[in-house]
């Protein structure tokens, strides 16, 4: 033992340096060898699910293409079809015209009646109370002309629709949203005896005789052959509606 630390005491000291020096390398040389192979079996482990996922996506992108390549298609037969299209839109708009016309929303010009309801005459029968036009008595007016076959109604400009009321304010009427004052015209375009089937109606002829007569209003009327109904400036919304079942029916 002592001979062996002699003979190295003996080597010159570069000797010793290169001989760590190639120990140290040959070491790191093993150790990066003995971690190689874990780290190529671990990429090829995990080779295979990757190809697998490449490939997945790659079947999506088909798949995607194939229906970007349908529905071009369909636009395609639906631009072919074009004609057809245009008159089923066209029928759907007459039959839109048609529902705004009865509701009220387009204003309408034809043959019918101007009627000028009047509190009474102050200087033949005095003002009471009974003597002043209410919302009841417009009401009256206006549901006999819809039972006489009236097909548009206004009250001073304003259009009479189903949901329009008729209420007293004061010494005004309320119609819609509008405050309207006496005298009141009431204008309706219905057919040409509208006024005969008015008149004829025993309902009517009472609500003369009992109210207009003894109160004393004062009720005139005018046959037109050309009567202006404004169209409906109110707001329309519906709360309970829903389309109607084509296989029902309405």
């Amino acid at each position: 033992m002592t001979g062996i630390i002699e003979r190295l005491r003996a080597l010159p000291s570069w000797q010793v340096t290169l001989s760590v020096a190639l120990l140290v390398l040959g070491f790191l040389i093993a150790a990066q060898l003995s971690a190689e192979g874990p780290r190529i079996r671990y990429t090829s482990q995990e080779r295979a699910p990757l190809v697998e996922t490449v490939l997945g996506l790659q079947a999506q992108q088909d798949a995607l293409k194939a229906r970007i390549l349908e529905v071009r298609g369909q636009i395609a037969i639906a631009e072919a079809e074009l004609p057809a299209s245009a008159a089923q839109e066209k029928t759907l708009n007459a039959g839109l015209e048609h529902a705004r016309i009865a509701g009220g929303l387009v204003q309408l010009s034809g043959p019918g009646l101007a009627f000028r309801l009047e509190d009474a005459d102050a200087a033949v029968g005095g003002a009471t109370a009974d003597g002043l036009v209410t919302a009841r008595d417009v009401r009256i007016l206006v549901q006999e002309l819809w039972l006489a076959g009236a097909e548009a109604v206004s009250i001073n400009g304003e259009r009479a629709v189903a949901t329009t009321a008729i209420l007293d304010i004061g010494n005004s009427i309320l119609v819609n949203s509008a405050y309207l004052a006496p005298p009141y015209e009431i204008r309706a375009i219905g057919p040409t005896d509208l006024y005969a089937r008015l008149t004829g109606a025993a309902s009517f002829v009472e609500f003369v005789q009992r109210r207009i007569d003894p109160a004393g209003l004062r009720l005139s009327f005018a046959e037109l052959e050309d009567v202006v109904v404004p169209a409906f400036a109110g707001t329309v919304s519906g709360r309970y509606l829903r389309p109607a079942d084509p296989a029902t029916g309405p």
